[in-house]
């Protein structure tokens, strides 16, 4: 069973039997206080500073090993894969290149979308595959999706749950994070009722079947 916890903004940790992987540790400047978050593994979507602050991150092991570009590595018998994405159009020439990561952690497959700016290839979605669990930044179109292309990718890659990477708290800066209020995403999906939770354990069993549609999960950031 994998444990799930969302440090705020783009930031999340995925912690199974195997080790810890830490996806897009931020930096101050995003208004936040993400600490020293423990990892044996930390993924890097792209390299602006609110992704991309490693330092900060305290190695479980002698050495922190860092995915910070796509092609396929296991560590500690955790298998990630990251795909070559961008920030607006797909060959990153306006805003550069963004990396969604693919992890395997106890049987179940989660995704980080990072910055995705764009709707995916079908050679991307190839490489991405099969998914049970998505963490999908809330964009304002800017550096990620706006709501209307995120539905299109979810769409597309069709997992069992998503869990939105939003922006809700004073402290952080709307304009600096790129993130919107968490209200605009559950507007948009038609939630009108949630309950926020401070953690998820997942396994293959409590996913939602085939059969059923796509659960929504909100995670209160860590950091906030």
């Amino acid at each position: 069973m994998a444990e799930i916890t969302y440090l705020g903004h783009a930031c999340v940790r995925l912690r199974g039997r195997d080790g810890i992987v830490l996806i897009d540790p931020f930096d101050r400047s995003v208004g936040l206080d993400i600490g020293r978050p423990t990892a044996h593994i930390v993924a890097v979507t792209n390299r602006a500073p609110d992704h991309n602050n490693v330092a900060v991150v305290k190695p479980l092991k002698e050495s922190l090993f860092i995915a910070d570009g796509p092609g396929e590595y296991e560590v500690q018998n955790i298998l990630l894969r990251g795909v070559r994405t961008a920030h607006s159009d797909g060959e990153g020439g306006k805003q550069g290149h963004n990396t969604v990561y693919v992890v395997h952690l106890d049987d179940v497959v989660f995704c980080h979308l990072g910055d995705l700016g764009h709707k995916l290839t079908a050679g991307q979605l190839d490489e991405i595959g099969n998914v049970d669990v998505v963490f999908a930044p809330v964009g304002n179109g800017q550096w990620a999706l706006k709501l209307d292309q995120l539905d299109d990718v979810l769409s597309e890659i069709q997992p069992k749950l998503v869990i939105p990477l939003y922006n809700n708290q004073p402290q952080q800066s709307l304009e600096q994070a790129h993130l919107e209020p968490l209200e605009k995403f559950t507007h948009h999906m038609g939630l009108k009722e949630w309950q926020v939770q401070d953690k998820l354990n997942v396994s293959v069993s409590s996913l939602p079947r085939d059969d059923e549609e796509t659960q929504i999960v909100v995670l209160q950031p860590t950091s906030a």
